[in-house]
C-alpha cells in the first residue's frame, strides 16, 4: 500500500517477526484471543477486554486493530504488530506514542496466547519494539506499566532494565489495585545481535519521527 507504508514495516528477532497483520493474520490473532490469554480469575489488563466469551474476544481483537489503523496519526499513533513464530501468529506487541516529535517517548503493551507463554517470547518481542523505538525512531524514553500482581509482565520489564517510575491506584473490576510504572532511557537500552528493522524509512513521517 503506497499510501500506508506501515504495512511494509517489520522487525525480526532470532525467532520472531513483528509486523502489522494481513487480514488472515488478524483473523488468526483472533483465534489466539479466543483460545485464552490468561488464567481464569486473574485480569492483567487495564481494560478488561478478555472478560467475555471466546467469540467476542476474537471480535474485540479484530475491531481493536481496525480502530488503531483508522485513528493513527503522526501526532497520536498505535502500531499493533502481530508476533509470528514459525509461520504462526502467537500474540501481539504494541508500540504507541503521542506527540512523538516533541516528547520522543513510546509506550508498549502486549499479550501472548496461553500455549506460547513461558518460552521467552514475551521478552524477545518487547525487546524487538524497543529496538525499533530506540535504534530506528530515535526515541529518548520507553514507558510501560502493569498491575503489581502481574508477575510475568513485571518479570519481562525488570529483565530488560527498566527503572521503577512510581505507582498509581487503579480500579480493577471494582477493586483497588496498585499499578506500577516503569521507564527506560535510551542510555539504558542495550541492543543485542539478531534484531533487524525493515521498511522503516517511508514510515518515519507517519510516526512523527521526521
Amino acid at each position: 500500500m503506497r499510501h500506508w507504508p506501515l504495512f511494509r514495516l517489520s522487525v525480526t528477532t532470532p525467532r520472531l517477526q513483528l509486523r502489522l497483520p494481513t487480514l488472515p493474520e488478524l483473523d488468526e490473532l483472533g483465534d489466539r484471543a479466543a483460545e485464552g490469554v490468561h488464567e481464569e480469575g486473574f485480569m492483567p489488563f487495564m481494560v478488561p477486554w478478555t472478560a467475555t466469551s471466546p467469540e467476542q474476544r476474537a471480535r474485540n481483537t479484530v475491531a481493536y486493530h481496525f480502530k488503531c489503523w483508522g485513528e493513527s496519526t503522526a501526532e497520536n499513533w498505535t502500531a499493533s504488530f502481530v508476533v509470528v513464530y514459525n509461520g504462526m501468529v502467537i500474540g501481539t506487541q504494541e508500540l504507541a506514542a503521542r506527540d512523538f516529535a516533541v516528547r520522543r517517548e513510546v509506550v508498549t503493551g502486549s499479550w501472548l496466547g496461553r500455549r506460547f507463554q513461558g518460552k521467552g517470547f514475551g521478552t524477545e518481542m518487547r525487546r524487538a519494539v524497543l529496538h525499533l523505538a530506540f535504534e530506528g525512531l530515535g526515541a529518548h524514553w520507553a514507558v510501560t506499566s502493569a498491575f503489581e500482581d502481574n508477575r510475568s509482565s513485571l518479570g519481562v520489564t525488570r529483565k530488560l532494565g527498566y527503572r521503577e517510575d512510581g505507582r498509581d491506584l487503579s480500579n480493577r473490576e471494582g477493586k483497588p489495585v496498585f499499578t506500577l510504572r516503569f521507564r527506560m532511557s535510551r542510555e539504558n537500552f542495550k541492543p543485542e545481535d539478531g534484531y533487524a528493522i525493515s521498511g522503516l524509512e517511508p514510515c518515519l513521517p507517519h510516526l512523527g519521527a521526521r
